[in-house]
């Protein structure tokens, strides 16, 4: 809790002086990526925390759905608005993020309250990880679609730590969310951006949930 904690609210003042996704944010994210690393690796718990292979992809339809929650930044066309060193630097930010969130919500979070009662610590991992987007609200994002991406994102992070705790492994999750924070540097904002996405990341995660849930054993 003290790793989201800070993770937040670094990522507020960096966000709120320097910009979300500029060179300082992405260095302080790789420094804070290469920490965590370091952390895991100290500890002989890479492994534990979810940095390993998925056995058996077939069981969790070779994670297809994935590919959707990818794709959905990119069904309205390419943004090509910005300029070269802002989409690198998005996309490098958004890859570390992607790496940090999943570790702290879904490795370090999960894992420790996953030793007193599984259920609750799934509850937990998911809403936290959904809530703690109501921060944007600080940086000038409208109210309706922050409230619609905490929505989504709690379903999201159902899904992640769903797989998590079935698989064993965070690189699916990692994977999918780095990609899906990159690929929002391309994202053209209309109606179905704004209102249809949203109930779509929250739909096919949770419909997906319920399936790895019925069909796939814990590992």
């Amino acid at each position: 809790m003290v790793l989201i904690a800070l993770y937040i609210a670094v990522n507020s003042v960096i966000s709120a002086v320097f910009g979300q996704t500029g060179a300082v944010s992405f260095i302080v994210n790789t420094v804070f990526s290469l920490g965590l690393i370091a952390l895991m690796s100290g500890l002989k718990r890479t492994a534990y925390y979810g940095l390993k292979r998925v056995r058996n992809s077939k069981q969790y339809l070779y994670f297809l759905p994935l590919l959707l929650l990818i794709s959905v930044n990119l069904w309205n066309g390419f943004n090509t608005d910005k300029g070269a060193s802002e989409i690198i630097f998005h996309i490098l930010t958004m890859i570390n993020i992607g790496f940090i969130e999943e570790i702290i919500f879904r490795g370090f979070l999960f894992k420790m309250m996953a030793r007193d009662n599984v259920k609750t610590a799934i509850i937990v991992s998911s809403l936290t990880f959904g809530i703690g987007h109501i921060i944007n609200l600080l940086n000038g994002a409208e109210l309706i679609p922050t409230l619609l991406q905490v929505v989504y994102a709690t379903a999201t992070g159902y899904l992640f730590v769903i797989i998590f705790h079935k698989s064993g492994s965070l690189l699916p999750c990692i994977i999918t969310h780095s990609l899906v924070n990159a690929l929002s540097v391309f994202s053209i904002e209309n109606t179905l951006s704004m209102y249809i996405a949203p109930l779509i990341l929250t739909a096919v995660p949770l419909l997906y949930a319920v399936y790895i849930n019925r069909r796939v054993r814990k590992c």
